[in-house]
């Protein structure tokens, strides 16, 4: 069973240019090499939600819980949150479109 990674977050304010080239550079290319695979990025404009929600897929839900429980998927998420606040995450069953 695929299951999906939801993610979201607020960009530090003022952060903007930095957390963009980190996401590019680091953060998409580092979490293919983890065997994630990037899915969505949404972006909220304007309102109460999470300025930023983002999916990643795996094949299975062990294969996820082994990412996500190792030393570089925690160093990687502590480096986000140099330009981040609010980071959540939670695990899904993978659907087409947006889930929440």
């Amino acid at each position: 069973m695929t299951v999906k990674l939801l993610m979201t977050w607020d960009i530090l304010p003022g952060r903007e240019q930095e957390y963009f080239e980190f996401v590019v550079r680091e953060w998409i290319p580092r979490m293919s090499k983890l065997g994630l695979q990037p899915n969505d990025a949404w972006y909220t404009y304007y309102g109460k939600q999470p300025q930023i929600m983002a999916t990643a897929l795996m094949n299975t839900l062990p294969e996820m819980e082994r990412v996500l429980t190792s030393e570089d998927w925690q160093g990687l998420t502590q480096e986000l949150l140099e330009y981040v606040e609010d980071f959540n995450y939670k695990i899904v069953k993978a659907r087409s479109g947006f889930q929440i």
